[in-house]
């Protein structure tokens, strides 16, 4: 029971928080006609997780995880009311300032949800089930983020007032699940008290754990380089398929990234998670320079659900690689670094593909950004060899021993 409650406020945090993110870019490069000014909405988007991880990441272990998301989810929810009402009042739109304050608002809030939302499903699930359990949850993942990019193709067409109501109503939805799940205690014990030597244990857990480290720089760096996202209102535009076919193009990737996590969901355990990692990684760039060098819609399509599938094997062997490999006490502060490293470089990587988009053309930007995710799956491979021979998932183990709390101190 707590875990369809879980699964269901999941969803439509999933969908409002993607036709959110859709609607915001379209409607500033609609605004502007400047790719520089949607990868402003990525660098709005990063420093917050920057900046306030680590502290997110101990609120998510010391503090009642339930009472951090209900928190949390208030600002989430107000956000696209707030834009809706706006939009209504001034048909003619609202002023790029306004948008990327409201945009910093909910990226604050996402700081804290991300590790708390993170680490409170280990807690309603067997270990033994948790390499199946995250690909279904990522499949939930994966559904509503094909759901939500393509509502919101549909209601942009009508005006993005709608678009934006239909994210405040699933995020309203959301926080009305989230007040009926279990309650739950803080982890931390009482005699720890905030300081940098506790905020940072989940750091230090990472960094001295080689596969954590390789894991999650490979994600960082590919989605940094390889991520086509921020500029899907540029190409929508090259492409001369409007906002419908954005829509489209947005939730492409998802659809890729669905099917996959079916097909990991009803499989047993991977024998060569690490090589499969890697080739995973390698398609996702490969894919993202026939995307960038595409004229055709459905090839571009094509291109980009091979892009969300290959991107699903790496979420699902990274997502399991810190789950298993970290402490339930810890599992907040070091999704929380995950999400430095991984929800940061989504944001960073907006913010790199608009400028390099502003300066070379959006073209350039995404094939270089392909190659450069291609030489890094090659670093990596040299770089940590213990990734290469990562067997099976099941075999993990909580590396208890290395940061204990105790030690921490």
């Amino acid at each position: 029971m707590a875990y369809c409650q879980f699964a269901a406020s999941y969803v439509l945090a999933i969908v409002g928080s993607q036709v959110l993110s859709s609607t915001v870019q379209w409607d500033v490069y609609q605004k502007t006609k400047d790719p520089f000014a949607i990868g402003l909405v990525g660098l709005v988007g990063a420093i917050p997780v920057i900046l306030l991880a680590l502290p997110a990441g101990h609120v998510a272990d010391r503090f009642s995880r339930k009472r951090v998301l209900l928190l949390t989810q208030i600002p989430l929810t107000v956000v696209p009311l707030v834009l809706t009402v706006l939009h209504a009042w001034n048909p003619q739109g609202v002023s790029l300032f306004a948008t990327l304050s409201l945009v910093a608002a909910n990226a604050i809030a996402l700081t804290f949800a991300r590790p708390t939302r993170a680490s409170i499903l280990p807690n309603l699930i067997p270990r033994s089930a948790y390499s199946n359990a995250f690909a279904w949850t990522a499949s939930l993942f994966e559904t509503a983020a094909l759901v939500g990019p393509a509502i919101s193709g549909l209601l942009i067409a009508f005006g993005v007032r709608w678009s934006y109501l239909v994210a405040g109503l699933c995020l309203l939805g959301c926080l009305g699940i989230t007040l009926f799940f279990p309650n739950d205690t803080p982890k931390l014990p009482e005699k720890h008290e905030p300081g940098w030597r506790t905020l940072s244990a989940g750091l230090r857990f990472v960094f001295s754990t080689p596969l954590l480290v390789a894991a999650m720089t490979l994600d960082l760096l590919a989605v940094l380089l390889g991520g086509a996202t921020y500029l899907m209102p540029v190409f929508a535009e090259r492409l001369g398929v409007g906002a419908i076919g954005y829509g489209l193009m947005r939730a492409a990737p998802a659809l890729g990234a669905f099917v996959m996590a079916v097909i990991l969901a009803h499989r047993s355990q991977m024998s060569h998670a690490g090589r499969t990692l890697l080739w995973s990684v390698a398609t996702f760039g490969a894919a993202t320079i026939v995307f960038g060098l595409s004229q055709n819609f459905w090839l571009s399509l094509t291109m980009l659900v091979l892009i969300g599938a290959s991107d699903n094997i790496s979420v699902v062997i990274r997502q399991t690689l810190v789950q298993s490999l970290t402490p339930d006490s810890m599992r907040g502060r070091v999704s929380a670094v995950n999400q430095v490293f991984i929800g940061a470089s989504n944001e960073l990587g907006g913010l790199e593909s608009g400028a390099t988009a502003k300066l070379f053309g959006p073209v350039m930007s995404v094939v270089a950004g392909g190659l450069g995710t291609l030489m890094v799956v090659l670093g990596i491979a040299g770089k940590w060899p213990q990734l290469r021979r990562l067997g099976s998932l099941g075999e993990l183990h909580p590396k208890e021993e290395t940061l204990s709390e105790e030690s921490a101190e």
